[in-house]
């Protein structure tokens, strides 16, 4: 996004406070390894830094804004440690804040901070904090509630949902993703019946999901290069199901995983800044954003935040290349 970058907030970035929200749930390793990990490496490079754990994902919300409070009395900056469900509860405070935001990523998919080239071992992230430098990065919104990665309706809050189960009782791995997405999509699906609205055109729509995304990497690795390119003109990017069967389903799925959806037949996709969508029978509608599910009134209205992050981001030398 081409947006200055004020003083304060590189001054802030460059030498002020961390106050890290840190999500005991996330990572591969404990919460206490983590913290000292961390704590070495800012002490060794004479950082001052605090630490906010998340013990509950009902604390997240009250935590981060916490956070920002901190940051801001002491011009410091807020630091998100966790899955990108914890990313986007820390981004959602920070947004407008004024403060520079860094991210130290630990959950099972990570696609905001290796978009941003961020390393996901912990120790490397908090080296490659240190050296970061701040630009701005767009954010998500629909009805109040930001998305980095993606926000959607239908079929895909169902699939997180499922997931979520299969993760309580199997562990928490892309593996396990994979096999509770294909259990999803062999059930029945129900069809959305929306009207939607950009630009001044309207158009109805049945789908049985709508899926916003604001993930470049995403959306490449599924093959959308249409879509991904859309991000860096300051927009977002919609992709609707056409109503197929189930096998014509688990065969979008298939291209999905092969990098392929972008050549699909059954897809509808478009670029919008704003999109309001009415659902003819229905006034609440669940809604994911990142990984979390909201109950929300409609009309619902995606668009692009009116304000970027103020994202800490590695330097070439310690930005990791995609996998």
């Amino acid at each position: 996004m081409n947006q200055v970058v004020p003083k304060a907030v590189q001054r802030a970035a460059q030498s002020g406070p961390l106050i890290v929200v840190l999500n005991a749930g996330s990572g591969k390793t404990g919460a206490d390894e983590r913290t000292e990990t961390l704590t070495r490496v800012f002490a060794a490079a004479g950082r001052e830094a605090e630490f906010l754990p998340i013990d509950t994902p009902e604390r997240i919300g009250a935590t981060a804004a916490q956070a920002v409070k901190r940051a801001k009395a002491v011009k410091g900056v807020v630091v998100a440690a966790g899955g990108d469900g914890t990313l986007n509860a820390v981004a959602q405070a920070v947004l407008g804040s004024g403060c520079p935001y860094g991210v130290l990523p630990q959950g099972t998919f990570n696609y905001f901070g290796r978009a941003h080239g961020i390393p996901q071992d912990i120790e490397a992230a908090a080296k490659a904090l240190l050296g970061a430098s701040v630009e701005p990065v767009q954010a998500g919104v629909v009805n109040g509630h930001i998305f980095l990665v993606n926000g959607s309706l239908g079929l895909y809050p169902r699939l997180l949902e499922d997931r979520e189960a299969y993760k309580q009782q199997l562990g928490r791995s892309r593996w396990v993703a994979l096999v509770s997405g294909l259990s999803t999509l062999l059930h029945e699906h129900r069809r959305l019946d929306l009207e939607i609205e950009s630009g001044g055109k309207k158009r109805h729509l049945r789908t049985p999901t709508l899926f916003v995304g604001n993930n470049a990497l995403q959306f490449a690795r599924i093959g959308m290069v249409d879509a991904a390119d859309a991000l860096g003109r300051g927009e977002l990017a919609a992709i609707a199901v056409r109503e197929i069967g189930t096998m014509s389903m688990l065969g979008l799925a298939l291209r999905g995983l092969l990098g392929q959806l972008g050549a699909a037949e059954n897809l509808t996709q478009f670029n919008f800044r704003r999109l309001t969508v009415k659902a003819r029978r229905e006034r609440i509608m669940k809604v994911a954003t990142d990984g979390e599910i909201h109950l929300l009134k409609t009309p619902l209205v995606f668009e692009v935040a009116r304000e970027p992050l103020m994202l800490l981001v590695p330097c070439e030398a310690d930005r990791v290349k995609v996998e």
